[in-house]
C-alpha cells in the first residue's frame, strides 16, 4: 500500500475528535477523506452503513481478521471490534485524497507504526476526566455502566499522548479547530 498522507485523531471518548475531524473535513484545500472504519457494534440512531461505520457481525468481522482486510483492529470492549479496512484507505488513495481517521488510541499507534513517514498522530486531549464524564452523559447515547467503562479506559488513553507526534488539548473548541486546521495544513504541504 503507498499512496496520499495519513491523518489520525485519536483520544478518549467525549474529548471532541469527531467534532474536529468533522471540521477538517470542511475545509477543501486540505483535500481530505474520511476513512470510515468497521464495527460489530449495534447501530445507533440515526446511523448509517458506509457513512458513520462499516456495520458487521462478530462472525463477520471475525473473518476479515483472519482474511487479512484489515490495516489495523481491535476488540475495544468484549465483542466490539472496530478497525480500519485496508479497501477503505486504497479506495481513497485513488481517488487522490489524504486520508483522515477518527479512531481510538490503539488503532491510531498501529497506523503510524505501519506508515510512520506517511502519518501525522494527533492526540485530543480533554481538559479533565470529570469533562468528559459530562460530555458523555450530555451525549444520551450510552447508559451509565458503558459509560464509566469509557472513563476506566480513558485514564489508560491519556498515558499513551505522548507517544502522539502532536497534542491538541482541547480546553476551547475554537483554539482546538483552529490549531488543528493549521497543523494538518502544515503537514500536508510538506512534501518530504
Amino acid at each position: 500500500m503507498k499512496g496520499g498522507k495519513l491523518i489520525v485523531f485519536s483520544a478518549p471518548s467525549g474529548s471532541g475528535k469527531t467534532t474536529i475531524v468533522r471540521h477538517l473535513l470542511g475545509q477543501p484545500e486540505l483535500n481530505l477523506a474520511f476513512s470510515v472504519s468497521a464495527t460489530s457494534r449495534p447501530r445507533r440512531p440515526r446511523e448509517h452503513q458506509g457513512e458513520h461505520y462499516y456495520f458487521m457481525s462478530v462472525s463477520e468481522f471475525k473473518k476479515h481478521i483472519k482474511n487479512g482486510d484489515f490495516l489495523e483492529w481491535e476488540e475495544v470492549y468484549r465483542d466490539n471490534f472496530y478497525g480500519t479496512l485496508k479497501s477503505e484507505v486504497e479506495r481513497l488513495w485513488a481517488e487522490g485524497k489524504n486520508v483522515i481517521f477518527d479512531i481510538d488510541v490503539a488503532g491510531g499507534l498501529r497506523i503510524k507504526k505501519k506508515f510512520p513517514d506517511q502519518t501525522l498522530a494527533v492526540f485530543v486531549k480533554p481538559p479533565s476526566v470529570d469533562e468528559l464524564k459530562i460530555r458523555l452523559k450530555k451525549r444520551s447515547t450510552e447508559d451509565d455502566d458503558k459509560i464509566n467503562m469509557r472513563i476506566a479506559k480513558a485514564s489508560v488513553e491519556l498515558a499513551t499522548a505522548p507517544q502522539f507526534d502532536k497534542i491538541i488539548k482541547n480546553y476551547d473548541l475554537d483554539t482546538a479547530l483552529k490549531e488543528a486546521t493549521e497543523l494538518v495544513a502544515a503537514y500536508i504541504a510538506d512534501k518530504s
